[in-house]
């Protein structure tokens, strides 16, 4: 008989073990080794070698798995041909950007963020838009079949309830009073029956007179005969569920939740998380499924799980967005199929997740009403270019030493630009309050937005307004230069789109006719002179008092 063994898991890093140490070898953490029991049984032969030839067998011939594939001979680039790669349409405009264009085929997605930040309501929406042309698996792992229904319901995804299509027939029934109905058997809902033995027999449930109706039901589209819906943890289970069915898309919410038999950890834990994670890959891969995982982040920020789960997938991406404010950023943060840090943003609204098409909208703030310390800058997040406004606020500091303080811009960055200022410009600011704010709390990363930062902290000591027709973009050297910085024109454009006529960029851009005024300065005290100059010819000129 097969022997179990003991391994000793890093719970940071993910890295294994043979005998116990207080500090993990990998990542050097103390105390992050946690003993996991892999049992060595016939049923992990069997489901190795059967995911090896990407079929499965069935539970009465688990002791017999189909023999394993021969291997692929090595290949040459020059015999690998080049073909463009089809892609399915999420229905989503923003989701398709953040992706490269669409869905791959085969590919395995990985969508992480907080808990209660919408990233089921975003799956469960786009898994409602793909079934209208393709057969979608819907893996509600951490709920029931009913709850995940009523969401559903709220959010006016399927029918007044779920329009799954029947595995045993798609035909109407009629119910004691006559009255036709559609009937849902593939929910695979689990049934107590009594003494703590649970059913996993489908249970039918009929509409429109089920006790799962919400109050005020929204008005639903029309039933999707390709939707189907699975609450299960059980990775053996799910891979049956998905070697039968034969879904073109399919979604694990969430990975956290799964296990597999052959592992005597608990869900959740960095063995099951990795050892599910890897089994979906593969049975993915072969059988050209796209599949969306979701996975939970950790009070850091990280992805739960070991760092490799990122390298497993094909894509990360990262849904975010402040609890108090409406609006979302889906980003990515890997992309094996397109390009990195594209972002798309979403608002919640009473049903559900709406793209928004114009996310400058969002970041530009009130322009009716322009404070002094505010300047407007064009930043790019991948290829899109997003027009924002930064506030500033100086002002004296009654402590020893000045606070500094920041939102949606880097904290270090601030720093520097502070002390350009004082040794190239002359501002005495080591003895002020620096606050500064991007508006809607996007984070602005990138150097392009260090003359739109200088620019605000001047105007707010000097107590200026910047033209609210004018966009700052450039980077901020620590010798008091403006630096040149990538997609000059496509930042250009967009301002002009949204009617700023006026942009003050750093010298040796190149670009076309964008149909506004451009300037061009090769300093940071030269930007500062032009931008406080254009609307401030009768305000009181000259610096307010020195705070020594």
């Amino acid at each position: 008989m097969p022997k179990s063994r003991s391994l000793y898991v890093c719970s940071q890093c993910g890295a294994e073990f043979s005998q116990y140490f207080g500090k993990c070898l990998a990542c050097e953490a103390w105390n992050t080794l946690q003993e996991q029991v892999v049992a060595a049984s016939n049923a992990s032969s069997a489901r190795s070698s059967s995911l090896s030839t990407g079929r499965l067998p069935s539970r009465s011939k688990r002791s017999n798995p189909s023999a394993p594939a021969q291997p692929k001979a090595a290949l040459t680039l020059a015999q690998i041909s080049d073909h463009p790669q089809p892609r399915l349409s999420s229905g989503y405009v923003e989701l398709d950007r953040v992706l490269g264009g669409g869905i791959v085929p085969g590919s395995l997605i990985l969508i992480g963020g907080d808990p209660g930040i919408g990233k089921s309501t975003l799956l469960l929406q786009t898994a409602n838009r793909l079934a209208q042309s393709y057969r979608v698996l819907y893996v509600c792992a951490e709920e029931s079949g009913q709850q995940v229904k009523l969401r559903a319901m709220r959010l006016g995804v399927g029918s007044g309830e779920w329009g799954v299509e029947s595995r045993k027939g798609g035909e109407d029934e009629e119910d004691g009073e006559g009255n036709s109905s559609s009937v849902i058997r593939h929910l695979s809902l689990t049934k107590d029956k009594g003494q703590g033995t649970k059913d996993k027999e489908p249970i039918e449930i009929q509409t429109p007179n089920s006790k799962l109706q919400t109050p005020n039901p929204p008005n639903p589209p029309s039933p999707i005969p390709n939707l189907y819906l699975l609450p299960e943890i059980d990775l053996d289970t799910i891979l049956e569920e998905l070697e039968s069915l034969q879904p073109q898309i399919a979604v694990i919410d969430s990975i956290q939740a799964l296990y597999f038999s052959a592992l005597t950890s608990a869900p959740g834990s960095v063995a099951q998380v990795r050892e599910c994670t890897s089994m979906l890959m593969q049975f993915a891969k072969r059988q050209n499924i796209a599949l969306f995982i979701v996975g939970h982040v950790t009070k850091e920020g990280a992805i739960a799980g070991p760092k490799v789960l990122e390298h497993l997938v094909d894509t990360v991406l990262y849904f975010e967005g402040d609890r108090f404010a409406s609006h979302r950023l889906l980003r990515s943060v890997k992309n094996r199929f397109g390009a990195t840090h594209e972002i798309g943003v979403f608002e919640m609204a009473d049903q559900g997740l709406e793209e928004v098409l114009n996310p400058s909208e969002l970041f530009l703030g009130n322009r009716d009403e322009i404070a002094p310390g505010s300047a407007t800058i064009v930043a790019c997040e991948g290829t899109r270019p997003i027009v924002v406004e930064l506030q500033a606020l100086v002002s004296p500091t009654s402590y020893s030493s000045p606070r500094r303080s920041t939102t949606g811009i880097e904290y270090n960055r601030l720093l520097q630009i502070l002390a350009v200022l004082e040794k190239r410009v002359g501002i005495p600011l080591s003895k002020l309050d620096a606050y500064v704010a991007s508006s809607g709390g996007l984070n602005v990363n990138e150097p392009a937005a260090d003359l739109g930062v200088a620019v605000a902290v001047v105007a707010s000591f000097r107590d200026r307004i910047v033209d609210p027709r004018m966009v700052l973009i450039g980077e901020v050297g620590l010798g008091g230069q403006v630096r040149p910085v990538s997609q000059m024109e496509l930042r250009l454009k967009e301002a002009a789109k949204l009617g700023f006529k006026r942009a003050i960029i750093p010298k040796g851009q190149t670009f076309s006719n964008v149909g506004m005024e451009v300037t061009p300065v090769g300093r940071v005290v030269d930007a500062i002179a032009i931008a406080l100059s254009a609307q401030n010819s009768n305000q009181e000129s000259g610096f307010h008092e020195t705070y020594s």
